[in-house]
């Protein structure tokens, strides 16, 4: 089969397609026959070793993946060759077979096609997380969502949004900002133009956000935190900036407010309950229309490297996903 191969830790660019073995799958595993695969940030940082975690090499790049099942390993129960899944594997999406574990595996739908399916989970997922259990976001409260058009941002927005709360989104240009108008928020933010904290201050009334979901970090964080009113509680779920952000501790003495890490891989492992009540309620909003994933563009396995590349310059709109099977 075909594989996007990394042997070796350092730049996108060095990534190759390359011929690999079918793999086999293990006791209370499947492989999938991957029809499409979601691009993430976080795939960028596995194969720069700048995650959390390293996969041991040589690995494939791609977290989440929609596709059909191939085989089935011994002892698993309740799913069938040919069924139609989605899967969150963290890396090895980006090949045209995978292994997943039973636990990572989920139907989908018959109202959701194989694209949206490959790109729902990693963004959708982990804005839920977000603003469910890590910020407690609550209906009225203002949410201040960094970094709006990227796939994770525009998933809390959406999220945010069917949470009842009042939703403003921050991006770097003009393009996402009437990105966003057209995807019906009308309250954001073009922080490349206008100073973050005073824009959010007009739009307000000088209150400032309750919740504060920031995929960027870097310098931008700092200016952020500073938006924050009095019990705010300010979600660090990704570095998309390339760079950590600093926060005062005054902040947090000043307005009494709380800085609080997401991580989803972490909630995957420690909380399967939970993780499985996200998602029959994200399934949910999705049938009902109020969230929904917004592609922007599709790659084909042979383009790739290109559509990591439109991921790490931050110039996608939504999800980019590779197509590997029509």
């Amino acid at each position: 089969m075909k594989a996007l191969v990394c042997n070796a830790f350092g730049p996108i660019d060095d990534l190759r397609v390359q011929e690999v073995p079918v793999p086999t799958p293990a006791d209370q595993g499947v492989r999938i026959q991957v029809h499409a695969c979601g691009i993430n940030f976080p795939d960028i940082l596995l194969v720069q070793g700048k995650y959390q975690v390293r996969p041991p090499l040589p690995f494939f790049p791609g977290g989440e993946v929609a596709g059909t099942i191939s085989a089935l390993g011994p002892g698993v129960t309740g799913l069938r060759v040919g069924q139609r899944v989605m899967a969150t594997i963290f890396w090895g999406g980006l090949a045209e077979e995978v292994l997943a574990p039973v636990a990572a595996v989920v139907p989908v739908p018959d109202s959701m096609d194989m694209l949206s399916a490959a790109v729902f989970q990693g963004g959708h997922t982990t804005a839920y997380h977000a603003l469910r259990q890590r910020g407690a976001l609550q209906r009225g409260e203002t949410l201040l969502v960094l970094g709006a058009a990227g796939g994770v941002g525009m998933a809390a927005m959406q999220i945010g949004r069917a949470m009842g709360a009042r939703v403003i989104g921050a991006v770097s240009s003009a393009r996402k900002l009437e990105a966003l108008r057209a995807e019906g928020f009308e309250d954001v933010i073009d922080y490349g133009r206008d100073d973050l904290r005073e824009a959010l201050n007009r739009l307000t009334g000088g209150q400032g956000a309750d919740v504060i979901f920031d995929p960027v970090g870097g310098e931008l964080f700092g200016k952020a935190c500073r938006c924050a009113r009095r019990n705010g509680r300010i979600l660090i779920v990704g570095f998309a900036s390339g760079q950590i952000g600093q926060y005062a501790t005054n902040l947090a003495l000043l307005k009494e407010n709380a800085v609080i890490g997401v991580n989803y891989q972490q909630f995957f492992a420690k909380e399967r309950a939970a993780v499985d009540r996200n998602f029959e309620e994200l399934m949910a909003l999705n049938a009902s229309g109020a969230i929904r994933p917004r592609i922007d563009r599709v790659f084909a396995l042979d383009e790739a490297v290109q559509a990591l590349a439109a991921v790490a310059d931050r110039s996608v709109i939504g999800k980019v996903v590779v197509r590997l099977r029509d």
